[in-house]
């Protein structure tokens, strides 16, 4: 007879209960009520529609406003003087003029940029690779929609075509850095492209879905939940597909760069390539795991989600490979720093990327038991820890179960302090002389708490005194007896 765990009682299963081969029971999951209300449920978040024009529109200029100060002013956080006329010379001359000139999308950005999002699109569609289900959605009354996860092929046929057009000469991946503004504009100009083509589409097709009523909204949030081309999932290939490896090679392009110009890759730089390799990789080989994650199973897909991985994420989480190549090329002077204090940086990150890639593959691979779409993949590196056995949850009368081992008996948003400390580490490995290195790291507190607080809202509703005694069972949220 199979058992499960609620708290610290055993709790007897019903013998006829279909169970993994690992002890997890099958949740068959029916579409109840609370399910379709909390599916169709609309919260303003994010201060409403004028918070999120307000988003709109202060994401690119950001963007913008530190790739002015990373390429003309060395990382310094550049101000306007109090007046008028300094505000007004400020706008023009310091931003809007610098960018016309030095970011302006020409057609080898566009062909750099929109080539890799075209390559990788084709190649999620067309490469091989195992076909897993997604959670039941309450849209589609509890239908599971399957996603093929070729990201592992992709990422691997990347990694040798990018090296063999490099040596070659038929691409050169310093031209990355060399165009860095004008790649990023292009970026940004098809962030919101493909947000608008999305949102019209899917309307056009009747897939609207969780609707406010509010035009901009209802853009920024997302329209449609899983808007797809045949059995491309539009929302997933954004997610894995374009932002991490982009960041990734625009990091190498760094490193390629201060090898042509040195002779040498500092400490730095190669700590840089390796903390955004780990990340790519690591999206791509447990790519199989994404499809029971919360963005895919409740996020719908709008201009938050598309616009931040199409130049979000690989144009602002990479101040720090920009940072320390730009003011090597204004100093001539390499940032490094003392043998412990980068030993000690690059303990910190494999740290933190441990917890990350064990305590993401704990959760996801319990879900996937459940969901009855496990698989044992020798994509490298298989971490010790990443698989729990016969692992401890709480039954809940919704049905889910709520992992209460590993990582996740220790913390309940282990990931989360685990991409911090990778995120610190990012910033630390350049230095103090600029923030903007840091802005990765400040912008997680901020984007990760408030995702938190979502999550524990939800699940309060959903499992009422089940929640309660989780919260019991695993009471800190980031960091045992500290928070």
């Amino acid at each position: 007879m199979a058992a499960s765990y609620l708290g610290s009682t055993m709790v007897a299963v019903e013998e006829k209960e279909k169970v993994s081969a690992n002890g997890v029971p099958l949740f068959k999951h029916t579409v109840t009520k609370l399910d379709e209300k909390m599916d169709k449920e609309v919260v303003h978040e994010f201060g409403g529609p004028v918070g999120v024009c307000a988003m709109m529109l202060g994401f690119p200029s950001l963007m913008y406003y530190f790739w002015v100060c990373l390429e003309y002013h060395q990382g310094k956080l550049i101000t306007p003087s109090y007046s008028l006329e300094g505000i007004q010379s400020f706008v023009l001359d310091d931003i809007i003029h610098k960018v016309v000139t030095g970011a302006f999308p020409h057609l080898l950005a566009i062909k750099i940029y929109m080539g890799f999002v075209l390559y990788s699109a084709i190649c999620a569609y067309t490469l091989p690779g195992p076909v897993v289900e997604g959670l039941g959605l309450p849209s589609l009354k509890g239908k599971k929609l399957k996603y093929l996860c070729n990201g592992l092929s992709f990422w691997y046929l990347t990694l040798v075509l990018s090296a063999v057009f490099h040596y070659t000469g038929i691409f050169r991946l310093t031209l990355i850095i060399d165009n860095f503004g004008s790649i990023m504009s292009v970026a940004i100009i098809w962030g919101f492209t493909m947000s608008i083509l999305v949102y019209v589409i899917s309307g056009i097709m009747g897939k609207h879905h969780r609707m406010s009523g509010n035009f901009f909204y209802d853009f920024f949030m997302g329209a449609c939940l899983n808007p797809r081309i045949g059995h491309l999932d539009l929302k997933m290939w954004a997610e894995t597909r374009v932002p991490w490896p982009v960041l990734f090679y625009i990091s190498v392009s760094c490193a390629l760069k201060q090898y042509e110009s040195k002779g040498y890759v500092s400490a730095p730089t190669a700590f840089m390539v390796l903390a955004h390799f780990l990340y790519v990789n690591a999206c791509q080989k447990g790519e199989e795991c994404i499809p029971t994650s919360w963005d895919i199973f409740y996020e719908k897909d709008g201009f938050m989600l598309i616009f931040w991985n199409m130049a979000g994420v690989p144009f602002t989480y990479c101040m720090s490979s920009i940072y320390l190549i730009k003011s090597e090329q204004a100093t001539g002077i390499s940032i490094t720093h003392s043998l412990p204090y980068t030993i000690f940086l690059y303990i910190l990150l494999l740290v933190g990327y441990y917890v990350f890639d064990t305590g993401n593959s704990q959760k996801n691979r319990f879900r996937m038991e459940q969901n009855g779409s496990f698989m044992t993949r020798k994509a490298f590196p298989q971490l010790p820890w990443g698989h729990l056995k016969n692992p401890s949850f709480i039954r809940t009368e919704h049905g889910n179960l709520l992992l209460t081992d590993g990582w996740w008996g220790i913390a309940r948003k282990p990931h989360y302090t685990a991409d911090l400390m990778m995120s610190i580490s990012w910033g630390l490995i350049t230095g103090f002389g600029s923030f903007l290195p840091y802005f990765y790291f400040c912008f997680f507190v901020f984007v990760l708490t408030h995702r938190v607080s979502r999550d524990m809202e939800r699940c309060a509703k959903k499992y009422g005194k089940d929640w309660d005694r989780y919260c019991e069972r695993v009471p800190y949220i980031f960091i045992p007896y500290v928070f």
